[in-house]
C-alpha cells in the first residue's frame, strides 16, 4: 500500500498535537500515561515529536481523556486558521439553510475538519 505525502499543514497540525499532548502530560511519565490510554510508549513518543503526525482517532481521544483534555480542547489547539470556522449548534446562522454549502449547525469546516457532536 502506498501513502499520499502528508501536506506541510498536516505535518504542522501534527507537531501541534505532539506539543500540546508533551504539555498536558508534565511531570507525568510518558511510560504510564500511555499505559492508561492503551497504548504503547513508543506510540505515544512518536505522536508528541512529530513522527506519527495523524494518529488514529480513538488513541488520540485516549491519550487525551488521561491527560483530562477534551476533543474540542485538542480541536481547539491543533487545527487552528481563519480557514476553519465553527459554528455552534445553539447559534443561528447567518444565512438561510442551504445557502452555505456544507454549513451545519455544529459542524466545522476547514482542511481535515471532523462533524462534532454535542
Amino acid at each position: 500500500m502506498v501513502r499520499t505525502p502528508l501536506t506541510p499543514e498536516e505535518r504542522r497540525r501534527g507537531e501541534r498535537l505532539g506539543e500540546l499532548l508533551r504539555e498536558a502530560r508534565g511531570g507525568r511519565s510518558m511510560v504510564a500515561v500511555a499505559a492508561s490510554a492503551g497504548i504503547s510508549a513508543e506510540t505515544l513518543r512518536k505522536i508528541e515529536t512529530g513522527r506519527a503526525p495523524t494518529p488514529a482517532f480513538f488513541t488520540v481521544a485516549a491519550v487525551a481523556g488521561v491527560l483530562g483534555l477534551s476533543m474540542d480542547d485538542v480541536l481547539a489547539r491543533c487545527v487552528p486558521g481563519p480557514e476553519t470556522v465553527l459554528v455552534p449548534r445553539s447559534a443561528p446562522l447567518s444565512a438561510p439553510p442551504g445557502s452555505l454549502p456544507g454549513a451545519l449547525p455544529g459542524t466545522l469546516r476547514g482542511p481535515g475538519a471532523l462533524p462534532l457532536t454535542a
